[in-house]
């Protein structure tokens, strides 16, 4: 049923502890059997039965049961509906999930979840009632979301001409597959491995290199997103962890086990977006660097 996402329907846990402790609360089950009703039932009249991910967020090591999530995959109603719970409980992997011009999927805050879909399928659905989970319709489209500074280049075979070529110095890649501490992946590249890393990065990942980069822990770091590493750093896939928001103490960072350091908005200098199988490119980043 395509046409215009024209109507909201926001679905909330009724008893208050499950919106103050989410999937903790001793009632969540009642409310997520619920929730998994109403979605299996838009999901249906929308005949939405695969949802594209996207804007993906990762805070925490995907487990077993999402093994290839990323932009651009499709799921099906399911998975989906797995997905949809799991944010609302407040574990995510977080997404949006959308199949356009029938249904886009949200999580809100308080447990709750955010359905944009047609006017016929909530005319459809005017009846859709539960005991644990509240039902609210209004008027309202997904909100677009802006980039501001987007990252246009393409990774294409000249830019790994490119990294190939600059990989005769000390060289480190990212792949930004996914948003959140644990949506990246880290490379020391080199002439011997340019090629394999150029076929082993995501489509519609942000991938950015920078050269010879001042990886010194220094204070200053401390105060943005940055990114620490253990010496050495030998070719290939690095460990790392992740720092969003920066940290309170070089003494912290240290103390993890970490020697290096490398601000976030450093790797903006040489950044390009993975391009579909096709070669058509349907990702925006916003470039790491300060617009």
């Amino acid at each position: 049923m395509t046409g215009e996402l024209g109507m909201e329907l926001i679905a909330s846990p009724r008893d208050e502890r499950v919106w103050e402790e989410l999937g903790d609360a001793a009632t969540w089950s009642a409310y997520a059997a619920e929730l998994r009703r109403v979605l299996g039932a838009v999901i249906e009249k929308s005949g939405a039965d695969r949802l594209e991910v996207t804007y993906l967020m990762v805070s925490e090591p995907l487990d077993d049961g999402h093994p290839g999530l990323r932009n651009g995959t499709e799921v099906q109603a399911p998975q989906a509906i797995d997905l949809v719970e799991e944010m609302a409980a407040g574990r995510g992997p977080y997404a949006c999930l959308s199949a356009p011009g029938r249904l886009q999927i949200e999580s809100g805050w308080d447990g709750a979840v955010h359905l944009c879909t047609t006017q016929a399928v909530a005319a459809d659905l005017a009846g859709l009632r539960g005991d644990d989970v509240i039902l609210r319709w209004r008027d309202g489209a997904p909100e677009p979301t802006e980039i501001l500074n987007p990252v246009v280049a393409v990774a294409d075979e000249s830019f790994w001409a490119t990294v190939a070529e600059v990989s005769e110095r000390f060289t480190l890649l990212c792949e930004r597959w996914a948003y959140g501490a644990y949506g990246w992946r880290w490379f020391r590249v080199t002439r011997e491995n340019a090629a394999e890393l150029a076929r082993l990065v995501r489509p519609r990942s942000l991938v950015c290199v920078a050269t010879e980069p001042d990886l010194h822990p220094r204070p200053e770091l401390l105060e943005d997103n940055f990114t620490a590493f253990s010496a050495p750093l030998l070719p290939g896939e690095l460990a790392y962890r992740s720092y969003p928001g920066g940290a309170d103490s070089l003494a912290e960072v240290m103390g993890e086990g970490f020697s290096l350091m490398l601000a976030d908005k450093a790797m903006g200098d040489r950044c390009a977006v993975v391009p579909d199988p096709d070669g058509v490119l349907r990702a925006q980043w916003e470039n790491p660097a300060e617009p």
